[in-house]
């Protein structure tokens, strides 16, 4: 019997949570499958957190119930990685709290990992959100982020994904890299694949997306593409940047010289320029390097987590 573990983060969820415990509890009635549910409160500043144990502390049968209280709200991808440190699953599977994804679309996810693939995402095909502030942005986005790491995917930003628990392991978040984990994955050779979820308007709460969030999109963009073309080898483009700062104002110090030479020209201010160039390009060179020592440190290190969690609290199952 397949164990699957369902991460689910949560901030400032105490109007839906009820409801969305509910109907979880009733998609996962597969005989099949051994389950577990990580409720990961991220720093609730309502009553998420005594929801969740008076949720935890009514027995069922067959669901095994983690909740898992940060010490304070540390953002979605620390969540996520604690929920993923945590999962005792084969498979995983992360989707939103708040009844924007429906658990009883789990199913389609597991059918697709059992077929052999590595990380099954959802794409919301048929988007009703806000088009100015939510669609657009997106669109334009999951473009460019497709183009730029080769993953063909519609839909980069939803949560709602089902991974296979190795894969997840050899993965590790930090900032807002939840939502590069297809590439991070494809850069690792898996295999994955795109099913369409229901895109369901929030029918209450309040949505944590503002309009910083295309601001955020754009900003997602930028680092993809640097995380997909120059991650692991950071001097690749500071050194190029630097190296043409400096050959530029090295021509123009020549050119400086020479028609001094020939025609006695008063060009100090323009000298002046060009070694402010050089010496701009040379502190590229410089932040290059010790960028790229960062890397390497960030690579070698273990055992850092992004998050602290207060307590653990884990509801075994009945039966």
């Amino acid at each position: 019997m397949s164990k699957v573990s369902i991460v689910v983060p949560l901030f400032n969820e105490e109007e839906i949570l009820t409801r969305f415990h509910q109907e979880l509890l009733q998609a996962l009635t597969d005989p099949g499958y051994q389950f577990e549910v990580i409720y990961v409160n991220d720093g609730s500043r309502d009553q998420t957190s005594r929801i969740l144990h008076e949720l935890a502390r009514q027995p069922h049968a067959t669901v095994a119930v983690v909740i898992v209280d940060f010490r304070k709200n540390y953002g979605q991808t620390a969540a996520l990685q604690a929920g993923f440190d945590l999962a005792n699953g084969e498979i995983i599977v992360a989707m939103d709290g708040d009844m924007q994804h429906l658990p009883c679309e789990i199913p389609l996810f597991l059918k697709k990992i059992e077929e052999g693939y590595d990380l099954v995402s959802g794409w919301r095909a048929n988007r009703i959100d806000n088009f100015w502030l939510r669609r657009i942005p997106s669109l334009v986005a999951n473009r460019m982020m497709a183009k730029l790491s080769g993953v063909k995917l519609h839909d980069f930003g939803t949560t709602f994904k089902a991974y296979r628990r190795e894969l997840v392991q050899e993965i590790n978040l930090y900032g807002e890299l939840h939502r590069f984990i297809p590439v991070l994955a494809a850069e690792r050779g898996a295999s994955i694949c795109e099913i369409p979820i229901t895109n369901v308007i929030r029918v209450t709460g309040q949505s944590k997306y503002g309009i910083t969030r295309t601001f955020r999109v754009f900003f997602d963009v930028l680092t993809l593409a640097f995380l997909s073309r120059f991650g692991t080898r950071p001097m690749h483009v500071m050194g190029l940047a630097g190296a043409t700062f400096m050959t530029s104002s090295l021509a123009l110090i020549l050119y400086i010289i020479i028609d001094y030479l020939l025609h006695t020209s008063d060009l100090r201010g323009t000298l002046q320029i060009a070694i402010m160039v050089f010496l701009f390009g040379s502190q590229l060179l410089a932040t290059g390097l010790v960028l790229e020592l960062l890397v390497r440190v960030g690579h070698e290190a273990t055992g850092k987590k992004i998050y602290t969690i207060r307590h653990i609290t884990r509801s075994e199952p009945t039966s």
